[in-house]
């Protein structure tokens, strides 16, 4: 039996109970991937991330309990949130290596530079350096006109997921989901969003095709609203929250073909996981 560390990390939010709860597993090398989809499967949250040191820089994946994601924000944060804190790496920039999205960055920023109205907390602040999603304007049709008690009133098409947008903050809120019709939609999730009442723009995300009723915060979905928030409000920063139960707080910058996504951590669990070694 072999014994591995496993720590659970609330991303995106500076209360314990906030924000969006992803597991993190390090590793010495890479254990299958049916094994990895098992452990995330066992762990039954949103995601679950599990990283092995190269040299100078991290591989990383990212599962759900039923399938591996091309991209997860929250856990990339709670990767590096436990990377700074809990597993001695020194300096303020991580190097990550996607197989499925490529090079990613996270920068560890001092709490006090970045407290805003949102967040008083003087922690650590996380800057994740994600690619930019291109979206296009698609029909409101089949599904998309349905999935939702509220008809949107534009829909686009990133490379992940459908983004749909609403009239107001109080319609993102209010909102109610069809999960059956939603995880008919060929694509990883649905985003909607609204201009925000204190902040530039909101959200929710529902990605029941990939076993998410509602993710809490996503820093992913955060690559297709930004661009998309940045040529409405002609502005390049932008201060995000989504309107899940658990509510998260980002805020995010558009450079060119990336985009910097920014938010806190807070360390629920460190533990250690058995394994038995016909595994």
């Amino acid at each position: 039996m072999k014994k591995y560390k496993i720590y659970q990390v609330d991303a995106f939010t500076d209360q314990l109970f906030g924000g969006n709860p992803a597991a993190v597993c390090p590793l010495d090398e890479w254990l299958d991937n049916n094994l990895l989809l098992k452990i995330a499967m066992e762990n039954n949250l949103s995601e679950t991330a599990f990283y092995v040191k190269r040299n100078n820089h991290y591989e990383i994946k990212w599962f759900t309990p039923t399938v591996e994601v091309n991209l997860c924000g929250h856990a990339t944060l709670a990767t590096a949130f436990v990377l700074f804190t809990c597993e001695g790496h020194s300096g303020n920039n991580i190097h990550l290596h996607s197989h499925r999205s490529g090079s990613l960055g996270v920068r560890r920023v001092p709490g006090q530079s970045q407290t805003s109205e949102r967040s008083k907390s003087s922690a650590d602040w996380f800057t994740l350096d994600f690619p930019v999603d291109e979206i296009r304007q698609v029909p409101i049709a089949g599904e998309l006109s349905h999935c939702f008690d509220k008809k949107p009133i534009a829909a686009y098409k990133g490379q992940s997921d459908y983004l749909l947008l609403f009239e107001n903050e109080t319609d993102i809120a209010q909102i109610q989901p069809d999960l059956t019709l939603i995880s008919k939609v060929n694509a990883r999730g649905v985003i909607i969003t609204a201009r925000g009442e204190g902040v530039d723009f909101v959200s929710r995300f529902f990605a029941p095709q990939v076993g998410v009723a509602e993710d809490p915060v996503t820093g992913s979905a955060h690559t297709t609203l930004t661009p998309y928030w940045a040529e409405k409000l002609k502005k390049t920063e932008l201060t995000a929250v989504q309107l899940s139960e658990r509510r998260g707080y980002l805020q995010c910058k558009l450079l060119g073909n990336r985009v910097e996504i920014s938010g806190q951590a807070k360390l629920y669990l460190a533990g250690e996981m058995y394994l038995e070694d016909d595994h």
